[in-house]
């Protein structure tokens, strides 16, 4: 259809893939936690728009740069780690409020809209995304497809949805476990420290990847 071949395993391979832990789940679930699904959505949104940048240059062939220019890659990866610890270390030195031993989990409050962007420069700023769309989605385009960007576009778009429902479902499913555990501001400051080790090390770990 399209252009496509094994559409339905591609779906269900998409779905999979989607649902491995990664640093775009964390900072979804994260925010969920801290600010209530809609800030969760305002994260998997950014990176549903992130995912469709990195489709669109995939299709185009730009990302096919990052794949033979070793520049390139490094560039990108560089600035993407770089971001990844600039996230981590400030969750790392955010303080837990005083006298506030019951408050509910706090990570530092920001706006949708910020947030939104913080979930974009996550996702846009990993040239690890990029290369997957390059090696993953061309399987599954005919061989004999008339416009293969085309068919391209359309695969990318049924995983872009793929990932939203999950990204969706990761924070309405964080934001209601926040409230029925109802966890302390110690467990809350404990929580800040957990997330920014794991983006601290998510940055180290890109910074020190190559592009196989």
């Amino acid at each position: 259809m399209f252009g496509t071949q094994d559409l339905l395993l591609f779906i269900v391979s998409g779905l999979l893939l989607n649902m491995t832990p990664g640093p775009d789940s964390l900072l979804i679930m994260a925010r969920s936690a801290s600010q209530g699904w809609r800030a969760g959505s305002a994260a998997a949104l950014g990176i549903g728009a992130g995912t469709c940048i990195h489709i669109l240059a995939a299709a185009l062939g730009l990302s096919a740069i990052l794949a033979t220019s070793t520049w390139a890659f490094t560039l990108v990866k560089f600035i993407g780690a770089a971001y990844l610890l600039y996230v981590g270390v400030a969750l790392l030195l955010s303080k837990r409020k005083p006298g506030a031993a019951e408050a509910p989990v706090h990570l530092p409050g920001l706006s949708y809209r910020r947030i939104f962007v913080q979930g974009f420069f996550s996702n846009v700023l990993n040239p690890k995304v990029a290369l997957f769309f390059l090696a993953f989605v061309p399987q599954f385009i005919a061989p004999e497809a008339p416009d293969k960007a085309l068919a391209f576009i359309l695969l990318g778009a049924i995983f872009n949805l793929n990932g939203m429902l999950w990204c969706h479902f990761l924070a309405l499913s964080s934001a209601f476990a926040s409230r029925k555990l109802k966890a302390s501001a110690v467990i809350g400051h404990w929580l800040n420290r957990t997330v920014g080790l794991v983006f601290v090390s998510f940055g180290i770990k890109l910074a020190l990847s190559d592009r196989s």
